[in-house]
């Protein structure tokens, strides 16, 4: 089977979960090869096994390279192992086993958070567990659909999502921009958005090395907690804080990943690490978990 068809099919099986981005009707696909609203907005399933539901085009400095960097820390240097077993405990204890579980990443990347975690779970729950991943970066969906083929990815954008009211019982926002309305909107009534922010040691080596003297050495998280506190009840924040050894290599791959040096021309970064000796990182985290308020 080929990727068009399997994630056509893939799609299919969960099709009720999703709108049409234009008019909102309910969707269908047609020959495992488009998927077609009630008032005939028409997208076509890619041969690289992902779907494009964006209605214009769209521009981020998320480039290829830069996700084959995330995808190099994420896979071969695990630098998020410790955050997505927490993750995974989480998970376990707070839905039921017989839960059909379903499992919605928004800014997904390329795709690994996602991947590990359903795949790690999927035993766990009787009903089985449904991993969507979306992401506006094409690039990073490309990636996603070609490592993870058993997960349903999508081209989509957060200002207007392309599913029904009320389809996931879990929202995953790591390390990523939100939409809360949209994330309320989403969310069944008794369910969890887990959001994953830096706290003030995220990083700090590099803030050290980079910023030093200046207001961005350090970093708070309260208003970006406020603001979650102000559209979902707060049911408990989990903090995650490990380091990691990084060879140059990998430390190369960090510095372009991270939007924290975005700025900095590469000329400048280079003079920097030959000043620093960077060998290790402290991965500072903290686990939001909220649900929705309702209204009275």
């Amino acid at each position: 089977m080929n990727k068009r068809t399997k994630s056509a099919q893939q799609v299919q099986q969960h099709q009720s979960l999703f709108q049409c981005p234009i008019c909102q009707s309910s969707m269908e696909v047609h020959e495992s090869k488009s998927f077609i609203c009630q008032n005939g907005h028409t997208f076509d399933f890619t041969k690289k096994g992902y779907i494009n539901l964006t209605t214009r085009p769209s521009k981020t400095k998320y480039t290829k390279e830069l996700f084959e960097a995330r995808r190099e820390l994420m896979v071969e240097q695990q630098l998020f192992k410790p955050l997505l077993e927490k993750i995974d405990t989480w998970i376990r204890s707070t839905f039921s086993s017989q839960d059909a579980l379903t499992v919605l990443d928004t800014g997904c990347g390329e795709g690994s958070h996602l991947a590990r975690i359903t795949e790690k779970l999927h035993n766990s729950f009787t009903n089985g567990i449904t991993g969507v991943g979306i992401d506006l970066s094409k690039e990073g969906i490309i990636t996603a659909a070609k490592n993870y083929p058993e997960t349903i990815w999508a081209v989509a954008d957060l200002a207007h999502p392309p599913f029904r009211d009320q389809s996931f019982q879990l929202l995953l926002n790591i390390l990523s921009p939100s939409n809360y309305g949209e994330f309320s909107r989403l969310l069944k009534n008794e369910g969890y958005v887990l959001k994953v922010v830096p706290q003030q040691n995220y990083l700090t080596e590099l803030r050290e090395a980079f910023f030093k003297d200046t207001d961005r050495a350090s970093y708070s998280n309260e208003d970006t907690v406020e603001l979650f506190t102000r559209h979902f009840q707060l049911k408990d924040r989990i903090r995650v804080t490990y380091n990691v050894d990084l060879s140059p290599s990998s430390m190369q791959s960090l510095i372009q990943m991270t939007p924290l040096t975005w700025s900095i021309a590469e000329t400048d970064i280079q003079k920097v690490l030959d000043k620093h000796s960077l060998s290790s990182i402290t991965v500072d985290l903290e686990m939001l978990i909220g649900m929705k308020r309702h209204e009275k």
